[in-house]
């Protein structure tokens, strides 16, 4: 009997670039209430600071947070039949499911429907030529997250960690997700490391101190540097007025600018991504 030829391994189809975005960018956490809405929007300035066309995509779906941190709101124009512009102010593109719902909506979606609405602020909305579209990923390792590692050529994930152990259970399983998707993972941000107290200027680390950067250590990923917890980057989140786009020489914005420097070289570089898991028919 005739030997079978064994069939060869085919690789799995590349993801579709989004048409005229470079670069994209998730910004993750393993859990909420870690700062990542934040840390996304001012890593998006610092990216507009270094000179670069800029997309903020939120894609937190459950809790849109961009309208309020970039100061925007009202619905976006449509373009045609089925394209939408997105916002702009400070020099980013904005879209978020946000500008589309009203604000009190509990948005009591399954996860096709997630998939679905994602999918359309990526592929419904005239993003223009972009250098780079950060993501701002909902916390956790759902549909969200699958979905944009599944249709999106990631140039790479950015982790948002606080320092106490119980953030970062979570935060390496956010690492853990993308490296099984082999998604690289661009660095680890430690947000809330310290606060300053105004009357006495004594830092307290409330959160502990060091924790992801010790993380990034284990897992040999950059540590991309640690975002104080300091009244000025609340309130300026609070009024829509980012503290890298209304205080750029602040040492507050040129930790986010920092960072953005950082997570640039690295997509300039290729980050570490790895070539697409194979599937072998045997």
């Amino acid at each position: 009997m005739a030997t079978q030829p064994t069939p060869q391994a085919r690789p799995m189809p590349r993801a579709a670039g989004i048409p005229g975005v470079k670069h994209v960018v998730a910004v993750a956490s393993g859990k909420g209430g870690v700062g990542k809405s934040t840390t996304s929007c001012n890593l998006a300035l610092g990216f507009a600071a270094l000179g670069l066309k800029v997309g903020m995509l939120d894609a937190d779906v459950y809790g849109p947070s961009q309208p309020k941190l970039f100061g925007l709101q009202g619905k976006p124009r449509t373009i045609g039949a089925r394209m939408i512009e997105p916002k702009e102010r400070f020099g980013v593109k904005v879209m978020s499911i946000g500008f589309l719902v009203d604000a009190d909506t509990a948005m009591i979606w399954r996860g096709a429907m997630v998939i679905q609405a994602v999918t359309q602020l990526l592929r419904e909305v005239a993003w223009g030529d972009l250098d780079v579209m950060v993501v701002d990923m909902p916390p956790g390792t759902g549909d969200v997250q699958l979905t944009m590692a599944q249709q999106v050529p990631l140039a790479g994930a950015v982790i948002v960690s606080t320092p106490q152990d119980i953030a970062l259970i979570d935060a390496r399983r956010a690492v853990g997700m993308f490296q099984k998707v082999n998604i690289p993972i661009l660095g680890i941000v430690e947000n809330m490391s310290g606060f300053c107290c105004p009357a006495c200027n004594k830092v307290t680390s409330i959160f502990g101190k060091g924790g992801a950067r010790a993380e990034a250590g284990r897992i040999g990923a950059p540590f991309l540097g640690e975002i104080p917890l300091h009244m000025t980057i609340r309130a300026t989140s609070d009024e829509g007025r980012p503290v890298v786009a209304t205080a750029p020489e602040s040492h507050h914005a040129q930790a986010y600018i920092n960072i953005a420097t950082q997570v640039w070289s690295a997509i300039e570089d290729g980050g570490t991504r790895k070539p697409a898991p194979r599937i072998v028919i045997e």
